[in-house]
């Protein structure tokens, strides 16, 4: 009977029963919520960014500033390495000339963003100028950045390097070379700046520095073999690259250095005796202004100078503190002119002129060179007394 009643009172659970005795509850608790970041702000609406970055990269480089001013995100976009890379590939780089002035004690950097339309003149950099003001440094270009090495202070030679990141306008303490240098020779020869000379070799230390090169990639200044040079000269006013091979003009003679099979050679003496002043390297045709006031070419090849023909009626007969520069393959000349105290402009003609011609340079079929002047302008007004000590040319 027990049993029964144990049965009457305790029926055996179905299993709906049992699925309904073990719900916990009737209001389930929700789900965590997780929070997104927000899509970040695209460069141009609807459009992927690296479209975006194509697109402005095609912008001549003169809007750059103008461009900068849209957002924060477009102005560090216009100065990230990415955007010139981008240039660079899409072949939208243009050159910028830069020139270094020198006005009593004080430095002054100028350039031209777009040397074609000579109609805008140069204008000063803004930004903070270089902590020091060498004496003979030495001037090398790698990618967008322009390299002033060396030069003495107090008559002390230095082996800083400062160097102008032309992107963003702005000094930035470079490496510092093994050795001091004034008035050494520089050179870019493959993605590496090359310096040689401007050091008196009284140690072995110097010796084994006389020529030194700089790898970006390494970041650091290494030596270049050259015990086999004979009279390693300290002062050297002259460089250039012709066919890979870096020319470095002294007082008396000059030295060779092919990069490539890391053979050091003497300057040829046809080429020693006829290079006078600032030169510019052309289609392997090295370009110089004499002092008869002439504009001529020496080719390595044929060991010979030739009169550059054709431009003796676009240029005046003499010109005054020329330098040479090669403006995307076309031959730019800058020059002080002194005639007329600035050309009027001023008050009390306290005022120079700096003048600059673009010339296209050929070879004739019967070996000789010729030129047109394409065009001949004022670029730059300065105080009277100032000169011209560096012209450089900045793809950007």
């Amino acid at each position: 009977m027990n049993d029964a009643l144990n049965l009457a009172t305790y029926p055996p659970m179905s299993d709906q029963t049992y699925s309904t005795t073990t719900t916990t509850t009737d209001h389930p608790s929700p789900p965590p919520t997780t929070t997104h970041p927000p899509p970040p702000t695209p460069l141009i609406p609807h459009l992927p960014d690296d479209i975006s970055i194509q697109c402005i990269a095609r912008v001549p480089r003169t809007h750059h500033r103008t461009l900068s001013l849209v957002s924060k995100l477009w102005h560090s976009t216009i100065r990230s390495p990415h955007f010139f890379t981008t240039r660079s590939l899409l072949q939208s780089t243009q050159p910028s000339l830069y020139l270094n002035i020198r006005h009593n004690s004080t430095f002054q950097y100028y350039f031209h963003p777009n040397p074609n339309n000579p109609n805008h003149k140069l204008s000063p950099f803004p930004h903070p100028p270089v902590p020091i003001h060498p004496v003979g440094p030495a001037y090398a270009v790698l990618g967008s950045k322009i390299y002033l090495i060396g030069g003495s202070v107090n008559d002390i030679p230095l082996n800083t390097v400062w160097v102008l990141d032309c992107k963003i306008n702005r000094w930035e303490v470079g490496p510092r070379m093994r050795v001091g240098r004034e008035f050494a020779a520089a050179a870019t020869v493959g993605g590496k700046i090359f310096v040689m000379g401007g050091c008196v070799v009284d140690n072995r230390l110097k010796a084994v520095n006389w020529a030194e090169v700089y790898d970006p990639e390494v970041g650091e200044w290494g030596p270049v073999g050259s015990l086999e040079v004979e009279g390693k000269d300290k002062w050297m006013h002259a460089c250039a690259v012709i066919d890979g091979r870096i020319y470095a003009m002294a007082d008396r003679g000059g030295v060779v250095y092919d990069v490539v099979g890391r053979e050091w050679g003497r300057v040829p003496k046809r080429l020693d005796l006829g290079w006078r002043g600032r030169a510019v390297v052309i289609d392997g045709v090295l370009y110089c202004y004499d002092y008869l006031g002439k504009i001529r070419g020496y080719d390595v090849e044929r060991d010979v100078w030739m009169e550059l023909r054709g431009v003796e009626k676009g240029l005046p007969k003499f010109l005054c503190g020329a330098t040479m520069v090669d403006l995307d393959g076309r031959l730019c000349v800058v020059w002080e002119c002194k005639e007329g105290g600035g050309g009027g402009v001023g008050v009390g003609g306290k005022v120079m002129d700096v003048m600059c011609a673009e010339i296209d340079v050929r070879k004739d079929e019967d070996g000789g060179l010729s030129g047109s002047v394409l065009w001949v302008d004022v670029i730059l007004s300065v105080p009277v007394g100032s000169s011209i000590l560096h012209c450089m040319a900045v793809a950007l």
